[in-house]
Order: structure tokens, then C-alpha cells, then sequence
């Protein structure tokens, strides 16, 4: 009998880290480039997880859509730049996200990655805070449809070798929670990110962990219950 493989996926921003004043920041600079005014900062948060050309329609949905791709690339200028002088200072991990990995690794987890972020930006955020080692599947917007397609978690899946019983998808916002609906594994919410503790289990989730030292528990008993529901 083939050994069980379990898997976790982590979403990104708003879960992994707190980059909400660079995403905002570079937001208002694309709008200021397009010559739209800026939507405010709750709206701009509210967007986090979408592929960035979807989130730019959701923000300017009366622009054209070769004006959204235009502010994408701006949007993409924007961050870049701010890296370049900033480094990753207004990127932080959230408490107990270290931890909570190496648990999970140290017993047994495969990990993997599903973000709106570009390929370039997930592997300088994994790399600044030393944690690509632990990852197995990353997937980002570059190869993808915009969540809560379940493309990504598909993927994932495939890569890993796991099935989606064996599988949970860890978001702070309602498009991880629909993605991991869409794809048929477990939904786990956080409660740090940008998305209300209710939206997140409204669109799906299991839980909603209050910290990321609960998270390795509450994977355990999601996967354990599927298990046993097989035997």
C-alpha cells in the first residue's frame, strides 16, 4: 500500500505575511499613474488574494481591461521599487508562522504555496525569511487563474501526490476558502489576514485558527476525520 501523503497549502499574503502597507501603498500609485482616484485602504485590503489584473477590475471596474493590465504592470513597477529601497521591512511573518511550518514538516506535511503573487515575488518572500526549504509545490498568478478557480490547489495536489481528503488549503480571505470548496479539500481559516473570521466561514471554512500555533492541531484533526470516515 502506497505510504499516505498530506499536504497543506498555504496562502500567502495575509497569512503567511503581513503585506498589506506595500500592496496598498503600490496600489495608490498605479491609480495615481492611471489618472483614477485611489480607492481606500479597507477596499484595497478587501482584494488581497486575487491574481492582480481580477483585483484591479474588482477595485476600477467602469476602466477598460487593457487599462487594468496596464496598472498591473505599474502596480508590479511600483512594488519593485519600494522593495529596492525598502527590502522586505513591510513584509513581516505573522507570529507563530515558523513554528507552526516546522510542526507541520516535522510531522510529516508535505507544504505548498497557492497566492496571487507573481513566481518572482513568492521566492523573494520564502527566501527573506527562510522558509523555500520547507515548500514542495508553489503556485502563484504566473500559471494560473485567479482564485477561487481551484487550478492551483489541482496542481498542487498533482505535484504532491496527495489526494484532496488528505489536503487543506490555510487563507485568511473567502477566495482561499471557495478555491478549497472548488477543489474538494478542507478549508482552514485564519483569523490575522485581511478577511473577517464570519466571511471566511460563510465561504467554506472548516475553522478559523486565532493563532498559527493551533494550525498543525486543527490540520490534524481535519485529515485524521477524513481518514477515519474512509477506514
Amino acid at each position: 500500500m502506497a505510504a499516505r501523503v498530506r499536504l497543506a497549502v498555504f496562502d500567502c499574503d495575509g497569512t503567511l505575511v503581513d503585506s498589506q502597507a506595500n500592496i496598498c501603498r503600490a496600489m495608490e500609485l498605479a491609480f495615481d499613474s492611471a489618472r483614477l482616484p485611489p480607492p481606500d485602504r479597507p477596499a484595497i485590503r478587501r482584494i488581497v488574494g486575487l491574481s492582480l489584473v481580477e483585483a484591479i477590475a474588482r477595485l476600477a471596474p467602469e476602466a477598460e481591461p487593457a487599462l487594468h493590465a496596464a496598472m498591473a504592470e505599474d502596480y508590479k513597477h511600483h512594488f519593485r521599487a519600494m522593495r529596492m529601497r525598502g527590502g522586505l521591512a513591510d513584509e513581516p511573518l505573522f507570529d507563530g508562522i515558523p513554528e507552526a511550518i516546522e510542526r507541520l514538516a516535522a510531522d510529516g506535511w508535505l507544504l505548498g504555496v497557492a497566492t496571487g503573487k507573481s513566481d518572482r515575488g513568492l521566492a523573494l518572500i520564502l527566501e527573506h525569511h527562510g522558509l523555500a526549504r520547507h515548500f514542495v509545490t508553489l503556485q502563484t498568478a504566473d500559471r494560473h487563474p485567479s482564485k477561487p478557480h481551484p487550478s492551483m490547489l489541482e496542481l498542487a495536489m498533482a505535484e504532491a501526490g496527495a489526494s484532496p481528503r488528505d489536503t487543506v488549503m490555510i487563507g485568511d480571505t473567502s477566495f482561499d476558502m471557495a478555491m478549497a470548496d472548488a477543489a474538494g479539500v478542507h478549508a482552514i481559516g485564519v483569523a490575522w489576514g485581511y478577511h473577517t473570521a464570519a466571511e471566511l466561514t460563510a465561504a467554506g471554512a472548516r475553522h478559523v485558527c486565532e493563532h498559527a500555533a493551533t494550525l498543525p492541531e486543527v490540520a490534524e484533526a481535519l485529515c485524521g476525520a477524513a481518514s477515519e470516515a474512509r477506514a
